[in-house]
């Protein structure tokens, strides 16, 4: 198992849209971030830097192609919920799959980089 320094930044990256997340369905709005458009726009922006820093070997072999099923599904999801941001709770809801789908890609791809899943031990992932 190694951890290097892009697997910090896109945890970081995570933890930057997860904790807003929370504060904002506890009081319903967060500083920069007053409705779920804005939700969704920062999902968005930081769930793709995430993406780009964890690298594209976190996106190999089989369990690599899950979490980089999971990255296309949840930027999919994060652009319909930015577009259908004015609609209640379809928005709301949207918001939730959202966010679920960025936490299991981050996961799937950190195991991948850090070879707890998808290689035998001491082969890299392919």
């Amino acid at each position: 198992m190694k951890i290097g320094w892009r697997d910090g930044v896109a945890t970081l990256l995570v933890a930057a849209i997860v904790v807003p997340y929370i504060g904002y369905l506890v009081r319903g709005s967060m500083p920069f971030i007053q409705d779920p458009r804005g939700m969704a726009a920062t999902g968005l922006i930081l769930g793709l830097a995430a993406a780009v820093v964890v690298g594209r070997e976190a996106f190999r072999g089989t369990w690599g192609v899950a979490a980089a099923f999971f990255a296309v599904a949840s930027a999919g999801v994060g652009a319909v919920a930015f577009i259908r941001a004015e609609e209640g709770a379809l928005s709301e809801g949207l918001l939730a799959v959202f966010m679920v789908a960025i936490v299991v890609a981050w996961a799937l791809a950190e195991l991948v980089r850090t070879r707890l899943i998808g290689s035998r031990a001491g082969h890299p992932a392919h």
